[in-house]
């Protein structure tokens, strides 16, 4: 979740990290029994301390979101003879919407009369993509310049944030029932995810941190970004377990309000190598193919083409409507016993436990419309700094 949405939504924050069920597009969702807990019945369990020191980073990357103020283009257009579903622009919520948008745009090309389909892309939007094609019956082939570990969406923090960065509020309203659709999609796909060897994706807990009350106007907000929607909290509250606020007295961190997310985390690298594997099961080719523009697709085989490039979609088709957001991150040296993270918004450093390392991430005020993916040692390093003063402030509680 982005963080100046975040505070807006914290006055209301009993739904604000909901998610998507378990229920189809034609079915009401039912939410899960959520009873507002007792501050006296909050537990906080012994938190081992993270070793956050800048000798422990093992590496840095650095990865350019694709926000579209109008939310992702999902939609196809004839290019000669052949049909182009797009499907890319998803913002901060790339892999959490994967499966929803992979099934609107599968929607789209067998709409076409597809049977064949050629992917652009392998990153979380192009793999899920191909593999939804592959399970409606399609014929697929993936081309592409890079596969992981070394596509842009590898580098991501790989937390559930189906509405980070999606749409602005100014055209929110029109993409609120797409986005609802692709939430639940999503979620209900994830579920069968959970429990696998090598945990692709499990379930963890996120405290969140502020020294001034969750939704005063002291807040510092980045400048230069639209207003967001809550998505999360206005279209799908109460379907998964909901943030609790820490009392005092069993708050094991300095900082005066901590509320504890339950949330869904992704460990990129062992999902990208299970999406990998179960594409090649299915038959799926992946061939080397660097894209300068889309007038190339009509030398593919395939008639119908589906557009996955994120980010790249920017110079292949020329769409400025694509605003790059970077964000830049470090792994420290796995710590296996860590099984929380930490959010500090106003202190510009976030971690999460995954299991390849822990991934700290910086935060900036010009990362909006900033599109440098070049690494910076200092901004790594200091955020790993800022992780260490919150851990040597913990207490025992």
């Amino acid at each position: 979740m982005e963080r100046r949405q975040f505070i807006r939504a914290a006055s209301a924050m009993a739904g604000s990290l909901a998610l998507g069920g378990c229920a189809t597009a034609a079915t009401k969702p039912t939410p899960l029994s959520n009873p507002q807990q007792s501050p006296l019945s909050v537990k906080v369990p012994p938190l081992p301390m993270i070793d956050a020191r800048v000798d422990r980073i093992v590496a840095m990357n650095v990865c350019t979101r694709p926000f579209r103020a109008m939310g992702p283009r999902i939609e196809a257009e004839k290019m000669a003879a052949k049909t182009v579903v797009h499907n890319y622009g998803h913002g901060g919520s790339g892999w959490s919407l994967s499966w929803g948008s992979a099934a609107a745009a599968t929607d789209l090309a067998l709409n076409a009369g597809a049977k064949q389909v050629a992917v652009i892309g392998c990153g979380a939007i192009g793999l899920t993509t191909a593999i939804e094609a592959q399970r409606r019956g399609l014929d697929v082939s993936i081309y592409a310049k890079e596969r992981p570990p070394y596509v842009r969406s590898a580098y991501a923090t790989g937390i559930w944030s189906p509405d980070s960065r999606i749409v602005s509020l100014q055209h929110a309203e029109p993409f609120a029932a797409r986005w609802k659709t692709m939430a639940q999609t999503s979620y209900r796909r994830f579920q069968t995810l959970l429990g696998l060897e090598g945990a692709p994706v499990e379930w963890t807990q996120i405290y969140n941190l502020s020294d001034v009350p969750f939704g005063s106007s002291v807040h510092h907000e980045p400048a230069g970004e639209p207003d967001y929607p809550n998505f999360s909290r206005d279209l799908l509250p109460g379907l998964t377990p909901q943030p609790v606020a820490i009392p005092n007295k069993v708050n094991p961190f300095a900082a005066a309000h901590v509320k504890r997310h339950p949330l869904l985390m992704f460990n990129i690298g062992e999902y990208s190598e299970l999406l990998l594997n179960r594409f090649h099961q299915n038959g799926g080719r992946i061939i080397n193919a660097d894209f300068a523009s889309s007038s190339e697709f009509a030398a593919l085989d395939e008639s119908t083409v589906i557009n996955c490039t994120g980010y790249g979609a920017r110079a292949l088709l020329n769409d400025d409507s694509i605003t790059p957001v970077r964000g830049q991150t470090c792994k420290l040296i796995p710590q296996p016993e860590i099984n929380y993270g930490i959010w500090f918004w106003d202190k510009q450093v976030s971690v999460y436990p995954r299991r390849d390392g822990l991934l700290v991430q910086a935060q900036a005020d010009g990362d909006f419309g900033n599109p440098n993916a070049v690494v910076d040692p200092q901004e790594s390093e200091a955020a790993v700094r800022r992780l260490a003063d919150i851990i040597a402030e913990m207490k025992t509680v």
